[in-house]
């Protein structure tokens, strides 16, 4: 415990450190804007910071080289009309993307939705979204109307689509159906 004297006042600074290293996902921002996660390596606990774009493409970990397990950590990849094409194009896995607006309220109730899809299917399936208010381009090209809407690609294309904040029993059936 430490005392600091401020303007007369003097306060109590308190530190407090937790028992055991915390073994969870962190989200940040890159350099580039870019989404990415830190993941621990479970063979030799180093943490690896993974792109969200290369998350689906079996990361190994930087120190081992052992496969890093991505099942329940994989967050959305944010694309826009720059990637968008290369990267379904380039998709190997099925591709579920949420074309959505953050000032639409059905848009927010659904994002906790597409985070746990994204974390369920981290391996299996890729997750992705995109902003239709800065993104007019790509929303444009595949006739999107009204947000949220989700997109399925397999084998870079156009398999289904689906209007609206549907429940995540329906989508988890829709992606079920993909694999």
């Amino acid at each position: 415990m430490a005392f600091r004297t401020i303007n007369n006042y003097k306060y109590k600074l308190e530190i407090i450190l937790p028992a055991q290293p915390a073994k969870y996902t962190l989200r940040q921002e890159d350099n580039q804007g870019m989404n990415s996660i830190i993941v621990n390596c479970r063979n030799c606990n180093t943490k690896n910071r993974i792109p969200a774009v290369k998350q689906h493409l079996r990361p190994k970990c930087g120190r081992c080289k052992t496969e890093l397990v991505m099942s329940g950590q994989a967050i959305p990849v944010e694309l826009d009309d720059h990637s968008f094409s290369d990267f379904i194009g380039q998709a190997r896995l099925p591709t579920m993307v949420d074309f959505f607006s953050p000032t639409c309220g059905p848009c927010q109730m659904l994002a906790p939705v597409v985070d746990r899809l994204a974390a369920r299917y981290g391996g299996q399936a890729i997750i992705a979204k995109l902003d239709t208010s800065r993104n007019l381009a790509t929303a444009s090209r595949y006739g999107i109307r009204g947000v949220p809407t989700l997109l399925f690609f397999k084998g870079g294309q156009l398999r289904d689509q689906l209007t609206g904040a549907a429940p995540e029993q329906v989508l988890v059936q829709k992606l079920d159906g993909f694999l």
